[in-house]
C-alpha cells in the first residue's frame, strides 16, 4: 500500500518504511473520530504488511497533535445520539499497545494529550527545537490516558511524570529531552529528515529480528499496561462529563479561562 492519500491521514512507503502522516492541519492535528479510526487502521495494515519493517508517525504543519477534538469531546458528552467511530480512542490505543514492529515519532510542533502520551508507546520519538508538549488531563477535568500513569513515570521519573500530569502546563523540548521523555532534538527544518533516516537504517535489518527485539522489550509490562488502562478508563467515565470536565468544555466553547474554584467540594 504505498502513498495512499486519506483525507485525515496520508501514508507513504519508501525503502521498507511506511510514513504516518497526521492530516487535520486546520484542526492542529486534533483527534476526531474519523482519525483515531484512520490511524488505528494504518497501524493494523502495517502491523501486516511484509514490505513494513517501520512505521514512522508524524503531523502535518505546525502541530504534531492538539489531542483529542474537544468540539467532538463536547458533543459527545452533550449528545445523546453522538455515534462513534469503529475503533475510537480505545481501539487506537490497542492498536498502539499491540503494534509488533519499531514505531518512531518525529513530533513537529505542539503535542497535546494523546500528542504526547503516545510517546509511550514509541520506541524512538525525536522532536523539533520548537516543539512543546502537555498532557492536559487537570485542566480539562479528566484523568490520565493511554496508560500514561504508568508509562510516562518508567520514561522520566515518578516525580517528572507527577509533574507532567498533574500540572497541566507546557513542556518544551528541551525540558523534555532532559528528562528522557524524548530521544533526539533536532533543528525543525531538519526533524524529518534525521527521523526518516534512522527509520531507514532499523528498516534495512530483518523484521523478524526487529519484531523479537520488540516483543522481548514489550512482554513483560503487558499486563501492566492493561490495568493502568483500565485503572484511566474507569476515571475518566466517572470525570468526564462532571462538574469539572463541564466547566472545561464550557470555557473552551466560550473562548474563556476555566474556574473551578465555585465547583462543588471534592469536585
Amino acid at each position: 500500500m504505498a502513498n495512499k492519500a486519506d483525507p485525515v491521514l496520508t501514508v507513504r512507503d519508501a525503502d521498507r518504511v511506511r510514513t504516518l502522516t497526521l492530516a487535520r492541519s486546520d484542526a492542529l492535528n486534533a483527534f476526531d473520530e474519523a482519525l483515531y479510526d484512520a490511524l488505528t487502521i494504518a497501524l493494523h495494515e502495517a502491523a501486516e504488511d511484509p514490505d513494513v519493517a517501520v512505521v514512522l508517525l508524524t503531523g502535518q504543519g505546525r502541530a504534531f497533535s492538539a489531542g483529542t477534538d474537544l468540539g467532538e469531546m463536547a458533543e459527545r458528552v452533550t449528545n445523546p445520539d453522538f455515534v462513534p467511530g469503529e475503533h475510537g480512542f480505545l481501539g487506537l490505543i490497542d492498536a498502539l499497545a499491540g503494534f509488533d514492529k519499531p514505531l518512531i515519532l518525529a513530533i513537529n510542533g505542539l503535542g497535546l494529550g494523546i500528542g504526547t502520551t503516545v510517546i509511550g508507546f514509541a520506541d524512538l520519538a525525536f522532536m523539533s527545537e520548537d516543539a512543546r508538549l502537555k498532557c492536559p488531563f487537570t485542566s480539562l477535568g479528566v484523568a490520565p490516558e493511554a496508560a500514561s500513569s504508568y508509562l510516562l513515570p518508567r520514561l522520566v521519573g515518578r516525580q517528572n511524570a507527577a509533574w507532567v500530569l498533574l500540572s497541566s502546563e507546557w513542556i518544551s523540548a528541551r525540558e523534555a529531552h532532559e528528562m528522557g521523555l524524548v530521544w533526539r532534538l533536532c533543528p525543525p527544518g531538519d526533524l524529518l529528515a534525521v527521523a526518516t533516516e534512522h527509520a531507514a537504517r532499523l528498516a534495512r535489518l530483518p523484521i523478524s529480528s526487529l519484531r523479537a527485539v520488540k516483543r522481548t522489550m514489550i512482554e513483560p509490562l503487558v499486563d501492566q499496561i492493561a490495568e493502568a488502562r483500565e485503572r484511566e478508563n474507569r476515571c475518566f467515565a466517572e470525570l468526564m462529563g462532571g462538574p469539572a470536565n463541564s466547566e472545561a468544555l464550557a470555557a473552551f466553547a466560550e473562548g474563556r479561562s476555566a474556574d473551578f474554584t465555585a465547583l462543588p467540594d471534592g469536585a
